[in-house]
């Protein structure tokens, strides 16, 4: 496997990996939201928010680049946070 191949393998990974930390990273911007005297932690997870957003737009423009996604079945774990 070459190295383009192995990025069409992990470019599809990275992006769900992000996603998924994104998703949790809502909820918790949410909850700093709603707490009295978090207002400045929310802000700061929105903007992260909107950083890790434009972080999968970027690995999903990579991947279409690199000729997309490759299912070769090397990776079928799950993180959990």
């Amino acid at each position: 496997m070459n190295e383009l191949e192995k990025l069409q393998v992990l470019l599809p990974h990275w992006i769900e990996h992000n996603r998924g930390h994104a998703e949790e990273c809502a909820k918790w911007a949410e909850l700093a939201e709603k707490e009295s005297g978090t207002e400045d932690v929310a802000s700061n997870l929105k903007a992260a928010l909107a950083a890790m957003d434009h972080v999968s737009e970027r690995l999903e423009k990579a991947l279409a680049a690199a000729g997309g996604a490759k299912n070769h079945g090397e990776h079928g774990h799950h993180h959990h946070h």
